[in-house]
């Protein structure tokens, strides 16, 4: 059984919005990936293409915040066990790591293939 209180969406929803706030102030990394994220959302408004590239690109560019929020809670984990360096704590660090840089990827191959249809053809 686990330790958790009864369902309450407003508390819920405060808890993720606390979570979203510390992000903010203290991760430099979610900070810029946000700021691109406020950039480029005017883009996918006002590009001339199909509600299905617009919702590809909406995706990938907010998978770049998601990934940052997951590496971020691993990381916070694996201190909250042990701050002395640990092979095993390394690589859970790395494959967090490694999440940010896949969505990235993902980010920057999808809107490089929308931008081409949309500006070259």
């Amino acid at each position: 059984m686990r330790n958790q209180p009864k369902y309450n969406f407003f508390k819920n929803t405060s808890y993720a919005l606390n979570g979203l706030k510390d992000l903010v102030q203290t991760e430099t990394s979610f900070k810029i990936e946000l700021i691109l994220t406020m950039i480029l959302l005017p883009v996918i408004i006002f590009i001339d293409t199909t509600l299905v590239y617009k919702i590809l690109m909406f995706t990938s560019l907010m998978g770049m915040l998601i990934a940052e929020a997951i590496n971020s809670a691993i990381e916070r984990v694996v201190d909250l066990v042990t701050l002395d360096h640990h092979h095993m704590a390394g690589r859970a660090k790395d494959v967090g790591s490694t999440v940010v840089f896949l969505s990235i990827f993902v980010f920057v191959i999808t809107w490089a293939a929308v931008l081409l249809k949309v500006f070259v053809n």
